[in-house]
This record gives structure tokens, sequence and C-alpha cells, in this order.
């Protein structure tokens, strides 16, 4: 069994004294250091999928892997909330987050896998990206266009609710795209939707992952900056009634304070 590195934890934040990677010191704390190790931990996990063998403990420990390359990094990361994760007790939800960068997805499983269950909703191209359509495939990931609305909604409603009716969550990121940012107006009402239609709760996820930040011509090999710290928070589930426009304030109040939080936090 992969080891769960939260277990029975309510909290965590990365040890004062972890040490910083020697490879990474030695490649002068470049970003290619973070790639190349992040890209194998990827390949292996794509060809773990395409034989069919991608389970939740498979999961866990590539994940586990991009978790502590964060740390070797020299960045610090901060869990708050988990113990709202495991009193679920594997009861499907939606979780609804912001969305920053790459790093939310690589590392989610070795967070919340253990107690919850789970599948994205995803661009529509991801499924047709070579690696990566075999993870989500075997994620059971939902593929949206991010161009038509109308259609996304629809087909995020009808599959995601197959996906909750069978015991499993969702995880929901309303934004269009990454952003270092949480823009109300850019922060849509999809996850709510979903939760209301099959019936479930929605928990609350704040996020701040900039540590990636995206690149001026590769958008997906940018700088790193291991001085940000890396966030993660989990609200109580709240139940959807009514229209459900309570719960989707609840959300955005949920993320919203966490960033001004950490704002205070940085100075």
């Amino acid at each position: 069994m992969s080891e769960y590195l939260f277990k029975g934890l309510d909290s965590y934040d990365t040890p004062a004294d972890h040490k910083v990677a020697l490879g990474f010191k030695l490649m002068f704390k470049s970003r290619w250091y973070f790639y190349w190790r992040n890209f194998r931990t990827f390949m292996r996990s794509g060809r773990c999928a395409s034989k069919g063998k991608l389970d939740g403990d498979m999961q866990i420990h590539y994940s586990n892997e991009n978790i502590r390359l964060v740390e070797d990094c020299g960045a610090k990361l901060h869990l708050r909330g988990l113990n709202h994760l495991r009193d679920l007790d594997g009861r499907p939800v939606v979780i609804i987050g912001n969305h920053m960068s790459l790093l939310e997805t690589a590392a989610l499983h070795a967070i919340i896998r253990e107690y919850v269950d789970f599948s994205f909703v995803v661009k529509e191209s991801l499924l047709r990206t070579a690696y990566i359509k075999d993870i989500l495939t075997s994620m059971k990931a939902i593929g949206v266009s991010r161009t038509n609305p109308r259609e996304d909604l629809k087909t995020v409603l009808t599959e995601g609710k197959k996906v909750l009716q069978a015991g499993r969550s969702m995880i929901v990121f309303p934004q269009a795209t990454r952003t270092r940012v949480f823009d109300r107006e850019q922060f849509n009402s999809i996850g709510v939707k979903l939760a209301k239609s099959a019936g479930v709760p929605v928990v609350p996820m704040a996020l701040k992952t900039d540590i990636l930040e995206n690149g001026r011509i590769l958008r997906d090999l940018g700088p790193i900056h291991p001085e940000r710290d890396v966030h993660f928070e989990f609200g109580p589930p709240m139940a959807i009634e009514g229209n459900g426009n309570a719960q989707q304030q609840y959300v955005e109040e949920f993320i919203a304070s966490a960033f001004e939080r950490w704002k205070k936090e940085e100075k």
C-alpha cells in the first residue's frame, strides 16, 4: 500500500528543517529540475494507467512524488480542513475550487484520495493528449470545450451526475482558465448546479499553487517560485437548498477569505 502522507491529520505544514534536494541545488535551482522530476512521474503514471493499473493506491503513490518534489525544491506546503474530508466517510460531494496552476491536479490525489474517490471536469483537448488521456480516462474525467457554456453545462450535469450517483465525488474548477487571482466574475455556478442536480453537498476548496507560473512561450513550462507557499484548504460540506445561491456565495466567500488571510501572512 502507498503511504498516505497526512494520515490522521487535520492540518499539515512542511517542517521548517526540511532540506532542499541536492539535485535542485546542483542545477542552480532551475525550473528544469522540477519539470524533469515532474515529467518522469507523469510518464510513469500514464504508463500505469494505460495498463489499467492506476487504482487509488497508485494514484496516491505518484501524487506523493509530486508533493515531495514541491518540498524538495524548498516550497512550504500548508494543508487545512482535512478533517472535513475525513468526516465525509466516503460520501460523494462536489468539491469546488479556484484554479491556479497544474500543481493542483498533480497533488490532489496525495492530499484527498485517502478520503475521497473523485473525478475531474477537464478541458476536452486533454482527453486527446498523450499520457494525460490515459490518466484521465482511468479516472473517468469529464471533458468540456470551454467555448460553449450551454453545452458544457449539459455535459457536466449529465455525466457528473452519473459519477456522483456511482458514489464518487467530482472536483470542479469553475474558472475558465488558470489565474493567480480570485475573480468572482469569472467563477461560475456550474459546481453548485451539479450538486443540486445530484442531491449532494458542496465542499469549498481554496488553493494557492503559484509556485508554478504560466510560461510566456510554453504555457505549461513556466518559471517556478519556491519562495511562494503552497496552500490547500477545505471547508465543511454544505447541502444545497433552494436555488443554490447561498451555497455559491458560501464557496466564493470561503475562497476569498482564504486569499485575504494568505496575503496578510505573506507580509
